[in-house]
């Protein structure tokens, strides 16, 4: 009902400017042998056919969005994975919108085989063009089937660390610790090295201490496993590692290896810092600073 009557407003409005122009329309019959009716009847098809055509992206184009949005409420309510979540929700997204602008075009008279032989065309024209892109695609469903990460782990790849936020048809989104966007296509990220920090359940921490020479080596180990054990995060199994790692030019330096949960890693690892600093000079542990012992010889005359 709205259409039509859109429809007639349309032509008695094309109606009127053929009459007010006679004299402009008499001069186009003259020009182009052909009676100002029957313009008017080609301008008030096309203009119908335009109508509909825009009628149906703008229409089209609002049911592809709340698809879209419809389809990833179900999918979270199944529980599915973030990152299968996103990719279907762009790939569906993309999908239904070809098939509402096919469907607008067709509304303009263009028959649908010579259409898709044209489509065709140039679609192996546009693949040829835009190959990156293609393997971009092929990349996300890699990452998608063999799952070397999903939404939410930390990881690091293609020279950046972050956050998977997305993973969509074509790139895959980190969010760095201080919220900066990076944006990588899933082609090298699938083809590529990835550290993945969150994918197991237990991690190491490691610390490297140096104490000053002469300090008691017993002592700093006695005092870093009280630390190790009074601390709940830490793991008892498998068991934490205290020894000397390397005798340097102006310290002994200790590696700590201690094993918690993936979640616990950073917490761990700040705290005990902050108690080591703090816990071993009170016991007589120094920490030593580069420094050049000098031996002045005098010289008998």
């Amino acid at each position: 009902m709205v259409l039509n009557g859109v429809r007639n407003s349309f032509i008695e409005t094309i109606g009127l400017i053929l009459l007010k122009n006679s004299e402009y329309m008499k001069w186009i019959e003259e020009f182009f042998g052909i009676k100002y009716t029957e313009i008017n009847q080609f301008l008030v098809m096309i203009g119908t056919k335009l109508l509909v055509c825009i009628f149906i992206l703008i229409i089209g184009f609002w049911l592809a969005r709340v698809l879209s949005r419809m389809i990833v409420r179900l999918l979270r309510k199944s529980k599915t994975d973030e990152g299968l979540i996103t990719f279907s929700s762009s790939l569906i997204s993309m999908l239904l919108k070809i098939v509402v602008v096919i469907t607008a075009i067709t509304q303009l008279g263009i028959e649908m085989t010579s259409f898709i032989t044209l489509l065709g065309a140039a679609g192996l024209a546009i693949g040829m063009a835009f190959s990156g892109t293609l393997s971009n695609f092929a990349g996300g469903i890699m990452i998608l089937v063999l799952k070397p990460f999903k939404v939410g782990d930390l990881v690091h790849t293609q020279g950046e660390r972050g956050f998977v936020k997305e993973i969509q048809i074509f790139n895959t989104y980190l969010h760095t610790t201080d919220n900066k966007v990076i944006i990588l296509p899933n082609g090298q990220v699938a083809n590529g090295n990835i550290i993945n920090f969150t994918k197991a359940d237990y991690r190491r921490v490691d610390w490297f201490i140096s104490i000053s020479y002469g300090d008691s080596f017993e002592k700093a180990k006695e005092l870093i496993e009280v630390f190790l054990k009074e601390d709940r995060r830490i793991l008892p199994d498998p068991e934490s590692f205290i020894g000397i790692k390397l005798l340097n030019s102006s310290s002994v330096d200790l590696e700590v290896q201690a094993w918690v949960k993936t979640d616990d890693v950073n917490p761990v690892f700040f705290d005990i810092n902050a108690r080591i600093y703090t816990e071993l000079p009170k016991h007589g542990i120094r920490f030593p600073f580069p420094q050049l012992d000098v031996h002045l010889q005098q010289k008998s005359t």
